[in-house]
């Protein structure tokens, strides 16, 4: 069942980029360009995103356990730290660059544009490259066993 859920909240979320048209690079650049022909669209589309996000938040956080898991995973991290700002900085430059940020991306791939294949390819390799400077990966049960552990205490 958790495999069904993800697979349609993914298809959702991918209908609702392709529907406001933030698979378009040049929509997301002319949000970006505020001082010439600015967009405002993406400004909705985040509105909506975070409405829809905090709502279900705070719904969740009544209910004692998940619909479809033994427990919630809630966030552990939550200073804002160096890795965190440098990675918002390099985020922003590649959006701003190429109108493109990993969910609309992935989504293009059906495309078969080149540029947005050398874009996939470049965000893969900027993440193995990280998790190589990190030195270590932690593992998703690690990961798993860290939020657990916060949503006990």
């Amino acid at each position: 069942m958790q495999r069904a859920a993800s697979l349609l909240c993914g298809l959702i979320f991918g209908l609702g980029l392709l529907i406001s048209g933030m698979t378009q690079p040049a929509k997301v650049l002319g949000f970006l360009d505020v001082l010439g022909y600015w967009d405002p669209t993406l400004a909705f589309v985040m509105a909506a995103a975070l409405i829809t996000s905090g709502t279900g938040y705070a719904l969740a956080r009544w209910k004692k356990h998940p619909l479809l898991a033994p427990r919630f995973i809630w966030p552990i991290k939550t200073k804002i730290d160096r890795p965190l700002i440098v990675g918002s900085i390099l985020f922003g430059i590649g959006w701003g660059l190429v109108g493109l940020c990993p969910g609309p991306a992935i989504e293009n791939l059906a495309s078969l544009s080149p540029r947005v294949i050398v874009f996939v390819f470049a965000m893969i390799a900027g993440t193995i490259l990280k998790d190589r400077a990190k030195g270590r990966v932690p593992s998703a049960t690690a990961i798993e066993n860290a939020a657990l552990a916060r949503s006990d205490g």
